[in-house]
């Protein structure tokens, strides 16, 4: 990779404070870093040790206290509020760990949420999201309701969602959470095949198993980055989310 290109994230000295005086939290304390495009990062620590609001501000849903952060080489502080809704909208892909889909709907329904607003017709938008479905190894699911399918299912429908608009980065936060360990593997191993077609990942985790899939480990602790280092990416074989 060439690390002359602008990075795709770039963040200096980022803080995050919530509250005021003595009840006041400070999140993050001067966080900097950089994320080139391509690349798949794990972002690791206990719980309040800042990664999760660290990814909110990654994902645009919400902005430093101090510091600046720059997306594609702009700072995101000269972004309009219209500007950043269709940053998220077009360029941003989120996954979380609860599924949040639409249950009284079904599977294709789900997907087809995120084109509602694009000037694609109705039927290409069908075609759009039913080849994002085939490609998470779901088709024979998508006229199936949400609240019929397996955890796993649910989270990759949440993946074809997210994959639905061809965003350039994509958001995974704790995936993995509240699936079973073989669920687990599916799941990592979808965002491994997200990463080899040239997307970017941004991928939560508290759990070094997880993160061990990524190319690089961020490991926070008390707001700040204790280490970041390169890894020995754990693969998954396509065969496992594939069925």
């Amino acid at each position: 990779m060439n690390k002359a290109e602008t990075p795709l994230i770039d963040v200096k000295d980022v803080t995050k404070t919530f509250g005021e005086g003595e009840s006041a939290t400070r999140a993050l304390r001067g966080v900097s870093f950089s994320i080139q495009k391509g690349e798949f990062v794990a972002v690791m620590g206990p719980s309040g040790s800042g990664k999760s609001t660290l990814l909110h501000i990654l994902s645009l849903l919400d902005t430093p206290s101090t510091g600046t952060y720059f997306f594609a080489g702009v700072d995101t502080a000269s972004f309009s509020d219209d500007e950043l809704a269709h940053l998220r909208q077009r360029e941003l892909g989120f996954v979380f760990q609860q599924f949040n889909l639409l249950p009284g709907s079904t599977v294709l329904q789900n997907v087809l949420l995120p084109l509602t607003y694009t000037k694609k017709k109705p039927h290409e938008r069908i075609e759009v999201a039913t080849a994002v479905i085939e490609r998470v190894g779901l088709g024979h699911r998508i006229d199936h309701m949400s609240n019929e399918l397996s955890g796993g299912e649910k989270q990759r429908v949440a993946f074809a969602r997210a994959l639905v608009l061809e965003p350039s980065i994509v958001f995974a936060d704790e995936p993995t959470g509240n699936l079973d360990s073989v669920s687990g593997k599916q799941v990592m191993g979808l965002l491994q095949e997200i990463n080899d077609s040239g997307r970017t990942v941004v991928l939560v985790t508290h759990e070094t198993e997880t993160a061990e899939h990524a190319d690089r480990i961020i490991r926070m602790r008390d707001g700040t980055i204790e280490s970041d280092a390169q890894t020995k990416r754990r693969r998954s074989a396509a065969k496992d989310f594939k069925k």
